[in-house]
């Protein structure tokens, strides 16, 4: 190790600023210094925090796009079988007020981040399934109102700190009880129809490990009960993409809300 130290630390010591300042940002002028400057692996807080940012990196940028494939199996089936709106609608909503509560509570951004990213997906998949299901004068309305929610949550005159709270305990319950009605679905189906098992079992490995980046980070329950439920729910749908064979229709099926 000495060795091996002693051939890296100039490099390490001589970073490029923009990659020197991001690992300062990130982990912090000690652990950067003890991980980065002294290649010093026998530091555990430090190792658990580059593990949390590295896991939070990840997940933000696997978020850009863990919900392509649905997007993907709507628009090439041309079909919304299998598909809850009410499910993607109501994690919609649960990701915008997470969005502006981190936002405004100064999380890290590796905490969060990937929640502005899937809530962009989830309105295009929304707006998919309305379309397919033959309800495309809702489509107005359902964006409209998540503008006027996001504009209200990120404004401090309109929504105040207590208010936001509150917003954020009850997204905790949405978010995780978003996943009731897909999960409902497919039993009532019998089948996962057009749903993706990519964006089923990425998003349950993400809510896996954004648990965890959360204990590390965030001293907030709010937020970190909120990912254990969701997982929870996401480990449901998960086992029923494993066990329930997904049916094949071309013929349109009713609206699902």
């Amino acid at each position: 190790m000495d060795a091996l130290n002693s051939t890296l630390q100039p490099y390490t010591a001589s970073l490029p600023p923009p990659f020197r300042n991001l690992g300062l940002s990130l982990l912090g002028p000690h652990c950067y210094t003890t991980l980065i400057l002294h290649l010093n692996p026998y530091n555990p807080p430090c190792l658990t925090l580059a593990l949390s940012k590295t896991l939070g990196i990840a997940i933000v940028a696997g978020s850009a796009v863990v919900k392509i494939p649905q997007i993907l199996k709507l628009l090439t089936s041309q079909s919304a079988a299998g598909v809850s709106f009410l499910s993607y609608a109501l994690e919609t909503a649960s990701l915008v007020t997470t969005l502006a509560y981190s936002a405004r509570n100064g999380f890290p951004f590796s905490t969060y981040g990937e929640t502005a990213l899937i809530a962009v997906q989830n309105v295009v998949i929304c707006l998919l399934v309305l379309r397919y299901s033959g309800n495309t004068l809702g489509s107005a309305g359902f964006v409209g109102a998540l503008v006027a929610a996001g504009w209200a949550l990120q404004d401090s005159k309109i929504v105040d700190g207590g208010m936001l709270k509150w917003a954020q305990a009850a997204a905790g319950v949405v978010g995780a009880g978003s996943k009731l009605p897909q999960v409902l679905m497919v039993w009532r189906e019998g089948g996962t129809g057009v749903l993706s098992a990519f964006a089923v079992f990425n998003y349950l490995v993400g809510s896996l490990s954004r648990i965890f980046t959360t204990v590390q980070e965030v001293d907030d329950p709010l937020i970190l009960y909120g990912f254990v439920a969701g997982f929870v729910l996401n480990a449901v749908l998960a086992g029923q993409m494993v066990w329930v064979l997904p049916f094949h229709s071309h013929s349109p099926r009713p609206p699902h809300f």
